[in-house]
């Protein structure tokens, strides 16, 4: 592809100021999956860190232990011991801790949680506050870790309990224990760790919900670099790297909805596979992005892995009825069975739960972040993605990003990515080879069913309850609000 085609191409996708936010180059990307490994690696960059860190998330749980103790690396395993210990060894560093309000009287009850937060708040370095500058019932869903301006981490793994597993999901892990010793199911997540001016990105964006917050500005951080963590190996090198974002509306902001345009973006431009890794399948946008492909004869395969069912008890009410109100419309449009929602399961048959927000476009678009398949995530509460183009790259990233795409289904398969690459080369047909591939023993993938509702889900479903499109549709008399709405105008459904 000459350069000029490749430009416009790549051009296509990521739109600053559209699809998203801006691009910036990062010198070293890895993709992380599973917060074994994240922990690991964030413990490191931590440790590293000289004059800032910014952790910015929807919760955090210092009794956990951030990481495993590597060589020389002498300091405490939890995480309330070891902020203060990286704060005591290193002279001029500060942190600055900013997590969702509503959340907090929960976390309050949490063992140690008021200790820790008085002995924190006693530092003069160490600023740990609650962020309440959002609209009724949003949450602040971001998950970054901002180091020195020269290092960032974006995904969708929080610093808190209940997230940490290995990619075998073991049944029985010894070490997937919750603070207070109980044993916890297996849990699959992703994030981004990146540099250059992308991490720079991230600072301010950082910094930008800090002094929204908070009221307070603070300057960036200069002339600390490199900063990569020793024993992470990048995914890719010189790549460009697109930031997108979700901004509720509120009275002195006006809304962004970045990942929204981006995901029916990179839907509207898929030729052969739309794979997606996500905790809901929800969202209107969506669902109504997919309708449109799948009335197409050139649609794409479009696979879908989600958990079995939503965390909590609400959440299985609003999201798993949404969802099969969403793929049953869509199943009846799908006349060529293009569509596929898959679950997870253990060896022996326990549902791993799917937190990973990731999707994959053909070889050529790799998106990950903290947004979701659902409205909250595209309109109400705040979300941060990224994502890279190997349009603006050439065949080396494309390859790169169809090997992650191979990885995260050899880890879901318990085959080895060669495997998952060699069967779709040979059917050229990713649900083909999930068909050939799953149940051969170890862990697996198992169709998604869907469930007869009962009257109470059904009205959930349908007036979208606990997922709204925004801080306006929260009060939007029901009687008005359907949750196909837009689907049933745009394909016919139920005419």
């Amino acid at each position: 592809m000459a350069d000029g085609d490749k430009d416009v191409a790549a051009q296509a996708l990521l739109r600053p100021g559209e699809t998203v936010w801006r691009t910036e180059r990062a010198d070293r990307f890895s993709l992380i999956v599973d917060a074994a490994d994240y922990f690991d690696v964030a413990r490191i960059a931590m440790i590293g860190a000289k004059r800032r860190i910014m952790l910015i998330g929807w919760d955090f749980d210092a009794r956990i232990r951030i990481g495993r103790r590597g060589p020389g690396d002498d300091g405490p395993e939890r995480l309330a011991d070891f902020i203060p210990w990286l704060v005591d060894r290193t002279p001029g560093l500060e942190i600055y801790l900013l997590r969702w309000d509503t959340g907090l009287v929960t976390s309050l009850f949490r063992g140690n949680t008021i200790p820790t937060l008085l002995r924190w708040k006693m530092h003069k370095r160490i600023t740990a506050r609650m962020d309440s500058q959002h609209p009724f019932a949003a949450s602040h869903h971001q998950k970054l870790v901002a180091i020195d301006d020269c290092l960032a981490f974006c995904g969708g793994i929080d610093m808190t309990s209940e997230r940490w597993d290995e990619r075998r999901h073991s049944d029985h892990d010894p070490q997937r224990l919750d603070p207070a010793g109980k044993p916890y199911k297996p849990w699959h997540d992703a994030t981004s760790a990146f540099d250059g001016a992308a991490a720079a990105a991230i600072g301010e964006l950082a910094r930008d919900r800090w002094e929204a917050a908070c009221g307070e500005k603070l300057e960036p951080v200069e002339g600390v670099a490199p900063c990569w963590p020793e024993g992470l190996e990048p995914t890719l090198c010189d790549v460009d790297v697109g930031v997108a974002r979700t901004y509720p509306e509120m009275p002195e902001r006006a809304p962004i909805h970045e990942i929204e345009k981006l995901y029916v973006a990179l839907i509207s431009a898929a030729k052969t596979l739309i794979y997606a890794e996500s905790q809901y399948f929800a969202s209107h946008a969506v669902a109504r992005a997919l309708a449109e492909r799948l009335r197409q004869p050139d649609c794409p395969e479009i696979v879908i892995v989600n958990p079995v069912e939503a965390q909590g008890w609400l959440e299985p009410l609003a999201m798993d009825t949404a969802r099969a109100r969403l793929f049953q419309a869509l199943h009846r449009i799908d006349k060529g069975r293009k569509l596929r929602i898959y679950h997870p399961r253990t060896a022996l048959g326990q549902p791993i739960y799917v937190h990973a927000k990731v999707t994959v476009i053909d070889d050529r678009v790799l998106r990950v972040g903290s947004s979701n398949f659902n409205n909250r995530s595209l309109r109400l509460d705040t979300e941060c993605d990224v994502a890279i183009d190997a349009a603006h790259h050439g065949d080396d990233v494309a390859a790169t990003i169809a090997g992650i795409r191979n990885d995260l289904l050899g880890e879901h398969l318990n085959v080895a990515p060669e495997d998952v690459a060699r069967r779709y080369e040979e059917t050229g047909s990713l649900i083909k080879t999930i068909e050939a591939l799953r149940g051969n023993g170890g862990r697996t993938l198992i169709p998604y069913e869907i469930p007869d509702l009962t009257g109470v889900e059904a009205w959930l479903a349908d007036n979208e309850v606990l997922d709204p499109e925004g801080p306006g549709q929260l009060f939007e008399g029901m009687t008005q609000k359907r949750l196909l709405r837009g689907i049933a105008h745009r394909i016919g459904w139920g005419r």
